[in-house]
């Protein structure tokens, strides 16, 4: 798993699950949304959700967190790297 700080103002992180180009949108998205995460948009490009914290989710299977607190993100990172990326 690689997490990149995608802003400056460390607001947004970067996550790229280690050995995998694309997922099943519709399966991740279901297991986020069972996490307590709220969908957004919903289309072929990304999917977005609310919950603790923002997530954009692309069918790369790269995760965008968008929260301030680091630990937080780390967190959600962890469970998309070892479990929701691998619907």
């Amino acid at each position: 798993m690689c997490i990149r700080d995608r802003c400056g103002n460390r607001a947004a992180w970067q996550v790229i699950p280690e050995g995998i180009t694309s997922i099943d949108l519709e399966e991740v998205g279901r297991r986020i949304e069972e996490a307590g995460y709220t969908i957004g948009i919903r289309n072929r490009l990304c999917w977005t959700f609310t919950g603790p914290c923002d997530l954009t989710l692309y069918p790369s299977g790269k995760l965008l967190i968008k929260s301030e607190d680091r630990e937080l993100a780390a967190t959600v990172a962890k469970q998309h790297a070892s479990t929701w990326a691998h619907a």
